[in-house]
């Protein structure tokens, strides 16, 4: 295999011959470590109401995105190649349904040498696919969008998105 040239900026995730691989983190001390992203979704006032009183055909759509989202936030190293498995103790869903949009906020929690960031946000990202999956025989104009909230921990420290 050819070493492939890089810039002279060091990336963690490329090894010195500039190839990909997962950023050793063994020498990281253990630190508390939270995340909170949010998936926000634009639906139709008449999904919101057909959510609000659980009355779609496929059965209860908030449980089933809140499942969701805690399996996508365990199952994040599996789905991100370079994210190390990390030992959630939390994963915390929060729902709520307004008159014309959706929005899960997923917080995840560990003690570790990594942070818990990309599993929130692949949380609350299959949290509300699953809701779209739930959703789409009656609302096919249902979008979202996925963002980072704030993250704590670690040697960067705490990180909140302005708005």
């Amino acid at each position: 295999m050819a070493t492939k040239k890089r810039s002279a900026r060091p990336f963690p995730h490329l090894s010195k011959r500039g190839d990909v691989h997962m950023v050793n983190v063994s020498d990281k001390s253990p630190t508390r470590r939270q995340a909170r992203a949010e998936a926000v979704m634009s639906v139709l006032p008449a999904t919101a109401r057909a959510l609000r009183s659980d009355s779609l055909k496929k059965g209860d759509a908030l449980a089933t995105a809140r499942i969701a989202a805690i399996i996508g936030a365990k199952q994040t190293p599996s789905l991100i190649p370079l994210c190390h498995p990390v030992a959630l103790s939390g994963v915390d869903v929060a729902i709520t349904v307004a008159s014309s949009k959706v929005t899960l906020t997923v917080t995840t929690e560990t003690v570790g040498p990594t942070g818990v960031e990309m599993e929130a946000m692949v949380g609350a990202s299959a949290g509300a696919l699953a809701l779209y999956d739930m959703i789409k025989s009656v609302d096919r104009s249902a979008h979202f969008t996925v963002h980072l909230l704030e993250k704590s921990g670690g040697r960067s420290g705490a990180w909140k998105l302005l708005t």
